[in-house]
């Protein structure tokens, strides 16, 4: 589902860009129509449609869009994806901040469905994390899901994960747990991350859902598998990359969490062009 946060986040945008005014647009004369074009530059997974059209709407409801392809689809490079037409100056205002939102959004979806692909055929799930640009945490959740992947909790409101640091200022696992689930809401996650095996046989005794394995080498992925037997599902994460991810996924591991999902945006290159009068 599209995030409900799509207007405000593009009015902060659109005031950060145009702020006053477009100067530039300006020498433009009020009455000029224009209709122009937008193409990827290179081969990607659409996303960041509902934010394009936003833009748009809120500059001038007067623009129309053609859209050739939808959220999801797979782009060849040259490809065109939408027609733009309206006044001129309005297209020309709302063209930097419209782009800005697609290449972000179809860098999250295209490098997603990289992983995703890397691990068919298992039955591990991609997952992003916490580690999303500030404010713009929905739209990029929503982006993972059209690579293909899954969300893990959206914030630190709609799920409970025991990190190390917890664990400490709780005094143990086993402590940390039992106050998870003294608090939590009835169906809520509790998730604990773990070191080794005899932190995982503490989270298990304790009744984690669900564990968080950082930066376990293979040997210990198996390891930890075979000893949790499917009394919790098991998260792999920490260095996880495209050339070692497969082999992760074939220790049965239930999900594969990865920030770079999300932190390390490499944003696909889209253009528009004005079309001849």
């Amino acid at each position: 589902m599209l995030p409900t946060d799509i207007k405000e986040i593009v009015r902060q945008a659109l005031r950060e860009d145009i702020g006053n005014g477009d100067l530039t647009a300006e020498l433009i004369a009020t009455n000029t129509k224009a209709n122009a074009h937008a193409i990827t530059r290179e081969d990607a997974i659409l996303c960041g449609t509902a934010w394009f059209d936003e833009v748009f709407h809120q500059l001038d409801s007067t623009v129309a869009i053609e859209w050739q392809a939808k959220d999801n689809d797979a782009m060849r490079s040259g490809q065109t994806i939408c027609r733009v037409r309206g006044p001129a100056r309005s297209v020309l205002s709302g063209e930097r901040t419209a782009l800005n939102f697609l290449q972000l959004l179809s860098g999250t979806a295209t490098q997603t469905r990289r992983y995703v692909d890397a691990v068919n055929g298992t039955h591990a799930k991609i997952l992003d994390t916490r580690k999303t640009l500030p404010a713009l945490r929905n739209a990029q959740k929503y982006a993972v899901t059209c690579g293909g992947g899954y969300n893990h909790r959206m914030g630190l409101y709609d799920g409970i994960l025991i990190k190390e640091n917890h664990i400490v200022a709780a005094g143990s696992i086993t402590q940390a747990v039992r106050q998870a689930k003294a608090t939590a809401p009835a169906g809520l996650m509790i998730e604990v991350e773990v070191e080794n095996l005899e932190q995982i046989r503490e989270a298990l005794t304790a009744g984690a859902e669900r564990l968080l394995l950082d930066n376990f080498d293979l040997d210990s992925l198996y390891a930890a598998v075979k000893e949790t037997q499917g009394r919790a599902k098991i998260e792999a994460s920490g260095g996880i990359t495209l050339d070692n991810i497969r082999a992760v996924a074939e220790t049965g591991v239930d999900y594969i969490s990865i920030g770079t999902l999300t932190k390390d945006v490499i944003a696909v290159d889209y253009s528009m062009q004005f079309d001849a009068a």
